[in-house]
C-alpha cells in the first residue's frame, strides 16, 4: 500500500487551501491512500471555523471527492467545519477511488484545554461533539478514523473493531506536541498492534494557533517509520499490511 501524508501550509482563504490540497495531491502520484491534515481548509481558530463552515456537498467535500477520482486513491480528508442544521462539527470525510464517500468521522472529544503557562483553547465554543466510532474497509485492510484529541482516549480507539490502520488528522500545538505527539501514536500502535498515521498542518509561527506539525507514521511494533519536520512536505511511504498479522501472531493479545 502506497500512502501519502500531506503536511500542508494553511492560508486564511478557503479557496486557496483547496487549490493547494489538490496541487499537492497531484504530486502524490501512484498513491493508494492520501491523507490530509485537521482543518486543512481554514485556520485553526473558532472564528474561522464559523466563517468557513459548510454542509456536505459544498466546495470542500467536492474537492475531496475530486482528489480521490483524479488520483484513483482513497482519500482521508483531514477535517473541516461541517454545518448540519444549527450545529457545526469537526468532521473528516473519506472517499473511495471512484469519488464516492465511504465514511465520515465527527470528532468525538473536543479540544477544551487550559494548560498553565501554555495552550488554551475551547473547541466547544463552536463545535458539537460526534458520538460514533468510524471505520471503512479497503483492499489493503480496515481503517479506523479519529481526529486529534480523540487519540487520547484508548477506550474509544478500542471501539474501532478489526482495524489494521489508525488514521488521525491532527493539529497538536507547541505545548502538547513536543511532549505527547510521538508518545501517543506509538502507544496506540502498540495497543492495537496496528499502523498509526498522524497528518498535521505545516507550522506557521505567525498563526493564531501554531501547529506542532511533525506528521508521523508508526508500525505495529511501535517503531516510528517516518516523521516530518515543521515545513510543508509530503511523506510518501510503502506500507506492508501483512506486518499487522505478523505482529498479532507473534504476540497474541486478542487484537484479531
Amino acid at each position: 500500500m502506497k500512502l501519502t501524508l500531506i503536511q500542508m501550509k494553511i492560508a486564511e482563504d478557503k479557496a486557496l487551501n483547496l487549490a493547494r490540497a489538490e496541487a499537492l495531491a497531484r504530486r502524490a502520484e501512484g498513491s493508494d491512500v492520501i491523507m490530509l491534515p485537521e482543518m486543512f481548509c481554514c485556520p485553526y481558530h473558532n472564528s474561522a471555523f464559523r466563517e468557513n463552515a459548510e454542509a456536505e456537498g459544498g466546495p470542500v467535500t467536492e474537492a475531496l471527492s475530486r482528489i480521490a477520482r483524479e488520483n484513483g486513491a482513497y482519500v482521508i480528508g483531514g477535517s473541516m467545519p461541517e454545518r448540519d442544521g444549527e450545529r457545526i462539527y469537526n468532521t473528516c470525510f473519506c472517499y473511495a477511488p471512484n469519488g464516492e464517500r465511504v465514511a465520515k468521522h465527527r470528532k468525538a472529544h473536543l479540544f477544551d484545554v487550559d494548560i498553565e503557562g501554555g495552550q488554551r483553547f475551547r473547541e466547544s465554543k463552536t463545535f458539537s461533539a460526534g458520538t460514533e466510532p468510524t471505520v471503512f474497509d479497503t483492499p489493503f485492510g480496515r481503517f479506523g478514523v479519529v481526529i486529534c484529541f480523540d487519540i487520547r482516549f484508548p477506550a474509544f480507539i478500542r471501539e474501532l473493531k478489526g482495524i489494521d490502520f489508525l488514521a488521525v488528522p491532527a493539529a497538536f500545538n507547541m505545548t502538547t506536541g513536543p511532549l505527547h505527539w510521538e508518545l501517543l501514536f506509538r502507544a496506540r500502535a502498540v495497543d492495537g498492534q496496528m499502523f498509526a498515521f498522524g497528518c498535521a498542518p505545516a507550522r506557521d509561527e505567525n498563526a493564531r494557533y501554531v501547529s506542532y506539525a511533525n506528521s508521523i507514521a508508526v508500525d505495529p511494533w511501535g517503531r516510528v517509520i517516518a516523521r516530518a519536520d515543521e515545513g510543508e512536505t509530503l511523506l510518501m511511504l510503502d506500507i506492508d499490511p501483512a506486518e499487522v498479522r505478523s505482529v498479532r501472531k507473534q504476540i497474541p493479545i486478542g487484537n484479531e
